[in-house]
């Protein structure tokens, strides 16, 4: 199935202006140019710059492809947006399950000082670990670009993923100087991903009966398996876990910060992808990431 594509569509560049208008663009120009703001003494503590970690096979950003087409949510207009749940870009269908509310904090993790006017590409599984315009082409939800503000935060509303088998829950980021590098395909600042926690990932599982396949998966895998987190140090792991307060039935708030490491090792424990693809290995029956 092919994807749409609309020749009218100007996509992330186009957003960019109408979002933020006049004022929001000067704004976030002049503060890309200034030195970040120092951070509250409060909450200056050390903080540890993530390890980079596999886009994994349905990142959607030009990357790869899915039946010889390239997947490029990055491209779409809408794409820059804080609810995750609804497609966008001419797409119709939403995702459900129980709310998540996101807060993003990005820093430099020299001083731990925070980065503004960066640009954080999320996506993430749905309730039972399908992905958006791959497992499901007709979908492009749970996935969208935030702009950082003078605190380094940003914001999103989505659902709490599932668990599929052979891997821990999770959810994917890739991290861009500006909107501008992100769409023009410019490499990341860093790819990694979130892990969630354990006892919040069960519950939910349990109590809500979208989440089908969720406690089974959840059984058959640890952090300390996983393959994407198991080769993480304690202190890592702790940095990229997201902080959760809530329930299956009010919903969730999570949190997180996320320090960049400018002249970290950009090597992930995946490695290069097989012939054909991640998305080869998976039929072939290799993990999904």
């Amino acid at each position: 199935m092919m994807l749409p594509e609309d020749d009218h569509d100007l996509g992330f560049v186009n957003d960019l202006p109408r979002m933020l208008g006049r004022r929001g663009m000067l704004t976030m120009m002049g503060g890309v140019g200034l030195t970040a703001i120092a951070a509250d003494p409060a909450a200056a503590l050390d903080c540890v710059a993530l390890p980079w970690e596999t886009a994994g096979p349905y990142p959607a950003d030009g990357s790869n492809t899915r039946r010889g087409q390239t997947v490029n949510a990055l491209t779409q207009s809408g794409v820059i947006r804080s609810d995750l749940r609804p497609s966008f870009g001419g797409m119709s269908v939403v995702a459900d399950g129980v709310r998540l509310d996101l807060e993003l904090v990005l820093q430099s993790s020299e001083g731990c000082t925070p980065l503004v006017g960066h640009a954080i590409y999320i996506w993430h599984c749905d309730t039972t670990g399908l992905y958006s315009l791959y497992d499901v082409p007709e979908a492009n939800w749970l996935r969208g670009v935030g702009l950082s503000d003078a605190e380094g935060k940003v914001h999103f509303t989505s659902i709490f993923p599932g668990c599929y088998d052979g891997r821990w829950p999770h959810i994917h980021f890739e991290i861009f100087e500006s909107a501008e590098a992100a769409v023009s395909g410019a490499a990341s600042l860093l790819t990694a991903q979130i892990a969630l926690p354990e006892a919040d990932c069960a519950a939910v599982y349990a109590q809500d009966a979208r989440y089908s396949n969720g406690t089974r998966n959840l059984g058959r895998i640890t952090l300390a398996r996983d393959n994407v987190f198991s080769d993480n140090t304690d202190a890592e792991l702790a940095q990229q876990m997201l902080a959760m307060s809530g329930d299956p039935v009010a919903g969730y708030r999570g949190t997180v910060t996320i320090p960049v490491g400018f002249t970290a090792d950009r090597n992930t424990a995946g490695g290069p992808p097989p012939p054909g693809g991640f998305l080869g290995r998976w039929l072939r029956g290799g993990p999904r990431e």
